[in-house]
């Protein structure tokens, strides 16, 4: 089979079209607990949601962390979490995250 240029570049990997689907489905569902921590395990990664539980307090995300470093951790990386959790379940859902060590 050959191809021209011009399909190679409009060919893409099928994993490209998956964000934009996730954040569709999320958009279309009732706002839950399951969503909420189905959205923070997307947005941080397997290892993060490890270490983390997740309640959302009106528009506050509260995060509970297994100890100290992980808290450090959800801290540092709330600048880039927080847009990710806005793309995943709306702007006005979560406005700001709190973090808190598990004792």
């Amino acid at each position: 089979m050959i191809r021209s240029e011009a399909s190679a570049r409009e060919m893409k990997p099928l994993t490209s079209g998956l964000p934009g689907a996730l954040t569709d489905l999320l958009r279309h569902t009732p706002l839950s607990d399951g969503k909420v921590a189905f959205a923070w395990s997307a947005a941080v990664g397997a290892a993060l949601d490890r270490v983390t539980k997740v309640k959302l307090d009106h528009d506050v995300l509260v995060v509970e962390t297994t100890g100290a470093q992980w808290s450090r951790e959800v801290q540092r990386s709330s600048g880039v979490i927080l847009p990710r959790l806005q793309a995943l379940l709306g702007r006005d859902t979560v406005r700001s995250i709190i973090v808190r060590a598990d004792s």
